[in-house]
């Protein structure tokens, strides 16, 4: 397997794929900053009980995350595949913390009951899906996998 495929500059892609990376790109840095401000609280209140690390450091990293990864999704598209690879892997990181919000029926952003919670749950795999698909990482990863 040559991996070098990841690490190259990113070939061009087309323009839905642009538009949703780019469109991914922006929402994350909108949740980034609103871990930092607005919705910190509520972001708090989502942090399973077995985090080991404080709610609100782990809140502000999470965002400094997103509104890096948001950033370099919306602007290094000559490295977009490694970056898609780096946000899927973000969504997959944190994706214990969603199950966790479920297990331990912890309301936020309007997910008020089990059910709604549940939903939410596979939404994530759509976001790993869409941060592959947009920077043409699944595409890399193929080309990687046959050589």
């Amino acid at each position: 397997m040559d991996l070098s495929v990841l690490t190259r500059p990113s070939p061009p892609t087309s323009l839905p794929r642009t538009l949703t990376r780019i469109g991914l790109g922006a929402g994350l840095v909108f949740a980034g900053v609103t871990h930092l401000t607005v919705a910190r609280d509520e972001f708090q209140a989502q942090v399973p009980d077995w985090f080991p690390v404080d709610a609100d450091l782990t809140v502000l990293v999470s965002g400094a995350v997103e509104i890096t990864l948001g950033a370099a999704l919306v602007t290094l598209a000559r490295w977009k595949v490694a970056v898609g690879l780096v946000a899927a892997a973000f969504f997959v990181v944190i994706f214990p913390g969603n199950i966790g919000q479920w297990l331990e029926h912890k309301d936020g952003f309007g997910l008020d009951t089990d059910t709604k919670r549940l939903v939410r749950l596979f939404f994530q795999p759509v976001l790993v899906a869409l941060a592959l698909w947009s920077t043409g990482a699944v595409s890399a990863l193929r080309e990687a996998a046959r050589s």
